[in-house]
């Protein structure tokens, strides 16, 4: 699989929204947008997961080719929406890229998502969680580090990962974490064979 730079990743990430917002429906949902055709893979070898909030099930895609599908999976104590707050346990909905691995993570593996993205932040803008200022500070953080700042209102550190030290019984139950997807442990370890940096990962 090829892989994507860290300066490439970083303008692929902030350049999206804008080429978004430069059509018809700029006043429209940002997120809401995506997710209308986020299920369209980009190209026909494209690898992409897809994560269905209401079937509770992770599947991973080769263009339209399904090869993998897990559930159930867990997803934030406080169930999935498009706008996600520092401390709800909400998971956010939207479209990402896988920016980072963690193979020493308490939660056996953690495959780190680019939230919040750009669009999270232009609604945070709109919706008047964020300042004008702080959306200034957002991009001005993205643009220094190549990835988007974690400590803000719509708080950060979402991503895949395993049950690790967690409880196999509750994962397989009831959705127990505070935003991130989890799957088993068996589950993200295949599933980081098949993924690389810069994968795209839709959350509806």
């Amino acid at each position: 699989m090829r892989s994507v730079s860290r300066r490439r990743f970083g303008q692929l990430a902030l350049l999206a929204p804008f080429t978004l917002m430069m059509g018809r429906e700029a006043h429209a949902n940002l997120i809401e947008t995506l997710l209308a055709r986020a299920h369209v893979p980009r190209h026909a070898d494209e690898t992409w997961i897809l994560v269905d909030d209401r079937e509770s099930a992770l599947s991973v895609y080769r263009g339209n080719l399904l090869l993998e599908r897990f559930a159930p999976i867990s997803l934030g104590r406080s169930g999935a929406s498009i706008m996600r707050t520092q401390g709800g346990n909400v998971t956010p909905k939207g479209e990402f890229r896988v920016n980072r691995f963690n193979w020493e993570s308490d939660w056996h593996i953690f495959v780190g998502l680019d939230y919040p993205t750009p669009s999270h932040a232009r609604m945070a803008l709109e919706s008047g969680l964020y300042t004008e200022q702080d959306y200034a500070d957002y991009f001005a953080y993205y643009r220094h580090h190549g990835y988007p700042p974690q400590r803000t209102v719509l708080g950060g550190f979402i991503g895949i990962h395993g049950v690790g030290r967690g409880d196999p019984e509750v994962h397989a139950s009831y959705h127990w974490t505070q935003g991130c997807v989890a799957v088993t442990d068996e589950q993200i370890e295949r599933l980081s064979e098949l993924i690389d940096i810069g994968t795209r990962v839709v959350i509806r």
